[in-house]
C-alpha cells in the first residue's frame, strides 16, 4: 500500500513558477531560467510504501528540504501532485491540512523545535494536546515515548537543561506520541555530535522495527542514508537522480556525480553477505567417495571441500589428509572423516561488518547458509577485501585455500593412492583433469555422491556423469596412468619427455616429493 506519492512535481520560488515550469519541460536549464525564479524541485517523482523507511539524500541546495515540506503541506507544489493517504494535498482546505497533519503526519526537526518555557514531559505531549486529547493520558502517553526514547526520569527538567542529543530524543517522543502512520525528518540527527548521532539513528533502527512507520529522512550524510533506508533518493539540483536500495546505489551508480558520492562511503554498514558470496564450486556430498573427494581437490587447485547432503544442506568439511586417509582405509564414503571444525556459517543478511572477524579465523571461506543450513555461497577473504577496495568480487578466487608448496608431500600421496588402485574405465573416454570414469566411480562410492542441483546429476543409467561434482555439465573420467599416458590428476606420465630450459621444475623422486 502507497503511503505518500509524488508525481512528477516542480516547486519554484518566484512570480513567473509556471513560466520556469514550462522553460524546464521544453529542456531548458536552471541556469537558463534563474532570472525568472529558482527552481528547487524539478520533475521529481517517487512512492513510498507503507512502513518503509525511505531517505532523500543530496547536497545542500539540492532540493531535498523543500520537498518534504510539500509532502506536509507547508508549501504547495508550482506543478504536478503530491498524495499523503491517497489525498492530494494540493487541493485541501485549510481546515483539511490541519486535520491530514494531525492524524497522518508527525515531524522531527534538525534543530528540536522545543517549547523552553514547558517541561520535557509537555513538549513531548504537545502534539496529543493539539489533538484535544485529556491531560491526563497525553501525559501518560508523553511519559511511555519519553521511556522508549531513553529519557525515563527526565520528564520534569526543561530543554534548556537538556543536552542536543537528549533535546532531539525529546522532539522524537513528541513525533512518536503523536500515533500517526507517516514520520517526517528533516535532517534530525545532522546537529549532533558523531558519537550521539550514531546512537540516535541506532534507536530509530530498532523502534522501527517493532513500530514498522513510513519514515521519509532527509540527510546530506551517505553513510546515515545507507544505514537507515530501505530505499534511497539521491537528489542533484532539484532533480531526483537516482532511486534504489543502499546495496543498488553503492553497486550500481546511475552516472559519475552518484558514484562520486558513494565512493567514500562505509561499505561495510550497506554490503551484506549476499552481496559479496559466490557461487560455491568445491562442493561434493556426504555420499560420495574418498578418491572422488581427492579427484576434485585436484581439479579444482583446493586443500578441501564442503560438505553437503543430497538436499544441499551443510554438514561439514572434509581436508585432503583427510580424504587420503579414509581411501587407504577403503572407505567408501565421506561421512566417517565429516569434520565441522573451521566450518563457520553466517546468513545471507549479515552485515560485512560482521564478516571480518570470522573471516580471519578461519582457514576456509566462510559458508552463507538459508534457513535450513542449506548452502547458497561462499565468502572468500578476497571477496572482503575486494568490496572494501569498491570493485566486484567476482575474482575468480578459488574458494577453499589452495595447496601450497609445502602440500607437495601431501599431493604426492594422494596420487600414489589413486594410481595404486586403477580400475577399467575407458581409455578413449578419460578426462585429462583426472575425473572420475562411471565405471571407477562407482567402485567406491554410491551413485548419489555427486554435487549439484538434483537428480539430473544421475544419468540414464544411474551412473555420475550428467554433471560434475562442483555443479559443472562435463563428466569426470578417470584414466589410469598406464592406459593414458597421464597420471591421475593430469599430470605427465614417467614416459613423456620432460619440460627443460631455465623454468623447469626441480627433478623429483618417485613420490613426487
Amino acid at each position: 500500500m502507497t503511503a505518500v506519492r509524488a508525481s512528477h512535481v516542480y516547486k519554484v520560488f518566484g512570480r513567473n513558477g509556471k513560466e520556469v515550469v514550462q522553460g524546464l519541460k521544453a529542456g531548458k536549464t536552471r541556469d537558463e531560467l534563474k532570472r525568472l525564479g529558482t527552481a528547487a524541485v524539478i520533475d521529481a517523482s517517487f512512492e513510498v510504501e507503507k512502513g518503509e523507511s525511505f531517505v532523500v539524500m543530496g547536497l545542500s541546495g539540492s532540493g531535498k528540504s523543500t520537498l518534504i515540506r510539500m509532502i506536509n503541506g507547508l508549501w504547495a507544489p508550482t506543478a504536478g501532485t503530491v498524495e499523503v493517504a491517497g489525498q492530494d494535498i494540493s487541493r485541501m482546505s485549510s481546515g483539511q491540512l490541519r486535520k491530514l497533519r494531525s492524524d497522518n503526519i508527525a515531524m522531527v526537526f534538525q534543530h528540536f523545535a522545543l517549547l523552553p518555557h514547558r517541561t520535557v514531559r509537555e513538549n513531548a505531549a504537545y502534539a496529543l494536546e493539539i489533538k484535544q486529547v485529556s491531560k491526563t493520558h497525553r501525559l501518560e502517553r508523553a511519559d511511555h515515548w519519553l521511556q522508549v526514547v531513553g529519557l525515563g526520569g527526565w520528564g520534569d527538567k526543561y530543554p534548556g537543561q537538556l543536552s542536543g542529543g537528549m533535546q532531539q530524543r525529546v522532539g522524537l517522543a513528541r513525533a512518536l506520541a503523536a500515533e500517526t502512520d507517516i514520520l517526517l525528518m528533516d535532517e534530525a540527527f545532522s546537529a549532533l555530535d558523531p558519537l550521539i548521532r550514531r546512537e540516535m539513528q541506532d534507536q530509530l533502527v530498532e523502534l522501527q522495527s517493532t513500530l514498522n512507520k513510513t519514515i521519509i529522512f532527509i540527510t546530506h550524510d551517505l553513510n546515515e542514508a545507507m544505514y537507515l533506508g530501505d530505499r534511497i533518493a539521491v537528489m542533484r539540483d532539484g532533480r531526483i537522480v537516482q532511486i534504489g536500495t543502499a546495496e543498488d546505489i553503492l553497486t550500481d551508480p546511475t552516472d559519475e556525480y552518484v558514484a562520486s558520492f558513494v565512493q567514500d562511503v562505509d561499505r561495510t554498514r550497506v554490503l551484506t553477505a549476499s552481496s559479496i558470496m559466490q557461487r560455491p564450486t568445491a562442493v561434493i556430498t556426504d555420499t560420495a567417495g574418498p578418491r572422488m573427494a581427492i579427484r576434485m581437490m585436484e581439479d579444482v587447485k583446493t586443500s578441501g571441500l564442503l560438505v553437503t547432503t543430497r538436499d544441499r544442506r551443510l554438514v561439514g568439511q572434509i581436508s585432503d589428509r583427510a580424504a587420503v586417509n579414509a581411501s587407504r582405509e577403503g572407505a567408501k564414503d565421506l561421512r566417517s572423516v565429516i569434520t565441522t571444525e573451521n566450518v563457520l556459517t553466517v546468513r545471507p543478511e549479515t552485515p560485512m561488518s560482521e564478516l571480518f572477524a570470522q573471516s580471519s579465523s578461519s582457514p576456509v571461506p566462510l559458508a552463507v547458509v538459508d534457513e535450513q543450513d542449506r548452502l547458497i555461497g561462499v565468502v572468500p577473504r578476497i571477496a572482503l577485501l575486494n568490496s572494501m577496495a569498491s570493485v566486484s568480487p567476482s575474482t575468480g578466487e578459488l574458494p577453499i585455500t589452495r595447496l601450497s608448496d609445502s602440500d607437495t608431500g601431501q599431493q604426492a600421496e594422494a596420487d600414489e593412492v589413486v594410481a595404486s588402485r586403477p580400475t577399467a574405465g575407458d581409455p578413449a573416454g578419460a578426462s585429462a583433469v583426472g575425473g572420475a570414469s562411471a565405471v571407477d566411480y562407482a567402485s567406491d562410492s554410491a551413485p548419489e555422491g555427486v554435487s549439484g542441483e538434483g537428480p539430473n546429476d544421475i544419468d540414464d543409467a544411474g551412473r555420475p556423469g550428467a554433471a560434475s561434482p562442483i555443479g559443472g555439465t562435463a563428466p569426470f573420467v578417470f584414466t589410469p596412468p598406464e592406459s593414458a599416458g597421464a597420471s591421475a590428476f593430469g599430470g605427465e606420465s614417467p614416459e613423456a619427455e620432460p619440460p627443460t630450459g631455465p623454468d623447469a621444475p626441480a627433478p623429483t623422486d618417485e613420490k613426487g616429493v
